[in-house]
């Protein structure tokens, strides 16, 4: 059988979680002997798009299979011009409600992996519980408000923070830089120290350590070190920058998701060589606090 080639597209490359995908790909990738390319979207959902309809359009370059993490939505169409073309679709930390119809009478394989969003979200909201043992205001950073990854951190976040716990949200689109700049136009406004924040939640680690950045350069010290004080929390927990930051005191907790485009690559990988038989349409991994709830606990009690 020839050499497989899968074209693995990704949302940004200025996003430790993003890149740790991209490792976990290429590692799979020379384990099963199989050829990548690896393209990012620059956070731009269109431009996503425009790529993959290249790729799937092109005689010469048309790749096996894509694995894509969408920037926008699960990109039903460009699945099906994929399929239809007899290239292979693996979804990653997306669920398509498409994915099963898809695979009616079709011999290329499709199938979603991704971690529990939902579940990332629910334990972010326990960490408020526990940093926050007697409430508090949350400077809470999300994602792009079009991303269903945002929507269901969110609804799980707000399934477990207690009542006492209150947001100010403000936008990032998952990079640090966004994180940055979110903060520091809010601490631009005479408003931020009315609210009493206690806590830094983002809904990921590029963001996090964005805000702590801002926090840094704020001109009074004592201001400053009030600010460096307050917990900052993350999500994506990848060992050499979450975890890490973690370890360095730089955030407080994070949340563990491990990447999930190798796995995907190992799924199609077999699917295809098999034949043609389909893996289970969804599938799921379990994110985990870092540290633990209960060594949190600890640390704040």
């Amino acid at each position: 059988m020839a050499k497989l080639n899968v074209l693995v597209s990704l949302i940004t490359s200025d996003n430790d979680y993003q890149m740790a995908q991209a490792s976990a790909a290429a590692e799979a990738a020379q384990r099963l002997d199989t050829d990548i390319q690896v393209v990012y979207a620059a956070n731009d959902a269109v431009n996503q798009t425009q790529q993959l309809v290249k790729f799937i359009q092109s005689p010469l370059h048309r790749p096996d299979a894509i694995i894509v993490e969408p920037v926008g939505t699960a990109m039903p169409q460009i699945a099906a011009a994929a399929v239809a073309a007899g290239i292979g679709w693996g979804l990653v930390n997306r669920r398509g409600d498409y994915v099963v119809k898809l695979r009616e009478n079709n011999r290329a394989p499709v199938f979603s992996i991704s971690t529990d969003q939902e579940e990332v979200g629910r334990i972010q909201g326990k960490q408020f519980a526990t940093f926050l043992s007697e409430g508090g205001s949350v400077l809470y950073i999300e994602g792009p408000s079009t991303s269903e990854v945002v929507q269901l951190r969110r609804s799980g976040m707000n399934s477990t923070k207690p009542r006492n716990v209150d947001l100010k949200v403000l936008r990032g689109d998952w990079t640090e830089a966004s994180g940055y700049k979110a903060v520091k136009a809010w601490l631009a406004l005479s408003t931020s120290r009315d609210l009493h924040i206690r806590l830094i939640g983002c809904q990921n680690d590029a963001m996090a350590i964005g805000a702590r950045k801002a926090f840094e350069e704020v001109p009074e010290s004592q201001t400053r070190n009030e600010w460096l004080s307050l917990p900052i929390t993350g999500c994506d927990g990848t060992s050499k920058t979450g975890q890490e930051w973690v370890r360095r005191g730089l955030l407080a907790a994070t949340i563990i998701m491990p990447p999930t485009a190798g796995q995907a690559l190992e799924i199609m990988t077999t699917a295809i060589r098999s034949g043609g038989v389909q893996p289970p349409p969804h599938i799921v991994s379990q994110p985990s606090s870092y540290p633990a709830l209960d060594k949190i606990t600890a640390r704040a009690s």
